[in-house]
């Protein structure tokens, strides 16, 4: 740590100061915060007493939609010679699929009793355009009785010898799509509906688009002409453009039934929402949106929050930076503490090189760069894009990020001030400790910039993390 940092930190008197937990991936933190740190949280939600029998209630009744046993029976083909698909999202996502208490065995049952050979049902991972899952993942998201019985494989976007041409949507993108889940005769949706900075929310029709979509029809739907729009954030769905391609490309696919979940702050089911592809994505959205929405009457100068699970690296963690805009003011200081322990704690190499051009050329002219028609789209080129909203509200040297994972020498590819600037001696591996150490000395940074300039400053924190969105009411 410099030595005018630790200067600066002996100067700030905490004695009244109160204790707060904070999410740093599987584990909590206390860090001690002002007296008048407002604490931002959702409304309580009570998850459910038993998941497994409210899963299989709302698959005996589906919203807007025949059961599955009903969808079998309706098919051409007799029910063993039926090929069933069913996505499911990748390890970013804290779906419950695993078990009887989880989503997908149900599912797996209730097929295969109504005569489709198991060997006939095919599970795809929509990884958009993320890195294919490792075998331990697979594990650790479906079960290993499914992985050992089941054909489980990865979507590749890039692959065209894996993906179909299905046409055109409206905007006159070409929409390729996994031959694998296009072929079967039974087509299936599941995942969580959050919040989603781009899309509005996640869950639904973004299980196909992006999940199943080649890469083309990824560039779209993250290019700046969908992104720069003020319809594309958090909860909106009304006028937002990527909402409406990526509803387009998964009605034109055919789904025939969906299952989505909402969870709690915790990571527990609260609702299960399954049926028609529209209907019960909305009302899975409704119910959520309840919840989650945090009114505030006013920003802040310092707002606190936390990468949640799926800050598994800086990429994914952009979600919880934009989740914060609505809670801090502009030139205000943001804190974020995220456990980025993914293999590639940053993200992919092309992420690592567009956050860099980020950094270099500021927000104004990134946005500028890739808006050009002579700029070649770049995989994951969105992200940066994302991280330029939070940029340009709160500006680079008020963008504290403290993570243990990534080292000094590759955050200097980030934008931002690093968080290990604030640890007091190196440590020969990531520890809990340190990352308290980290985020305490960044909080207490941040007060004393604005007491040193007369000014005692609000303060927030966001206990949710990326699955709350503070929304300031006029």
């Amino acid at each position: 740590m410099k030595p005018e940092i630790k200067k600066k930190l002996k100067k700030v008197d905490t004695k009244d100061w109160k204790k707060i937990s904070v999410e740093f991936g599987q584990n909590l933190i206390e860090i001690a915060v002002p007296p008048d740190c407002a604490e931002l949280s959702m409304k309580a939600v009570s998850p459910l007493t038993d998941p497994g029998a409210q899963i299989e209630k709302v698959l005996s009744n589906p919203i807007h939609s025949p059961t599955l046993e009903e969808i079998v029976r309706r098919k051409p083909k007799k029910p063993g010679e039926l090929t069933a698909a069913i996505t499911v999202s990748d390890i970013t996502r804290p779906v419950p699929y695993r078990g009887d208490h989880g989503i997908l065995t149900p599912v797996l049952r209730r097929l295969e009793a109504s005569g489709i050979p198991k060997q006939n049902i095919r599970i795809i991972v929509g990884t958009g355009t993320h890195r294919p899952s490792t075998a331990e993942e697979k594990i650790e998201m479906l079960g290993e009785p499914v992985v050992k019985e089941y054909l489980v494989v990865d979507h590749k976007c890039e692959d065209a010898d894996s993906l179909t041409y299905i046409g055109k949507t409206q905007s006159g993108t070409k929409v390729f799509l996994n031959s694998l889940f296009r072929s079967s005769d039974i087509k299936i949706a599941t995942g969580l509906v959050e919040t989603h900075f781009m899309a509005g929310v996640s869950g639904g029709r973004k299980a196909i688009c992006p999940g199943l979509v080649d890469k083309r029809t990824i560039e779209k739907f993250h290019s700046p002409h969908f992104l720069e729009s003020p319809y594309s954030d958090n909860l909106i769905l009304e006028g937002n453009p990527c909402h409406q391609e990526a509803l387009e490309v998964a009605l034109t696919v055919g789904i025939d039934f969906i299952v989505n979940v909402t969870l709690d702050k915790d990571m527990r089911i609260t609702g299960v929402f399954a049926g028609d592809l529209e209907k019960a994505h909305v009302e899975a959205f409704h119910f959520m949106k309840s919840y989650t929405v945090i009114p505030v009457e006013h920003e802040y100068d310092i707002v606190l929050t936390h990468g949640g699970y799926v800050g598994r690296n800086h990429y994914q963690t952009a979600k919880a930076a934009c989740g914060a805009l609505g809670a801090i003011k502009n030139g205000g200081t943001l804190i974020i503490a995220a456990d980025n322990r993914d293999a590639e704690p940053i993200g992919g190499p092309e992420y690592r090189s567009l956050i860099h051009l980020l950094k270099l050329q500021g927000t104004d002219g990134y946005v500028q760069i890739i808006s050009d028609p002579a700029w070649k789209f770049t995989k994951d080129q969105w992200e940066p894009e994302v991280w330029a909203r939070v940029l340009k509200k709160v500006g680079e040297e008020n963008l504290i990020y403290c993570t243990l994972e990534i080292s000094r020498e590759d955050h200097c590819l980030l934008p931002g001030q690093c968080g290990l600037d604030f640890i007091g001696r190196k440590r020969k591996k990531p520890s809990l400790d340190g990352a308290m150490e980290m985020v305490q000395n960044a909080v207490l940074l941040a007060v004393h910039k604005y007491r040193e300039k007369g000014i005692d400053p609000t303060m927030a924190f966001i206990r949710e993390g990326p699955y709350a969105v503070p929304i300031r009411m006029n």
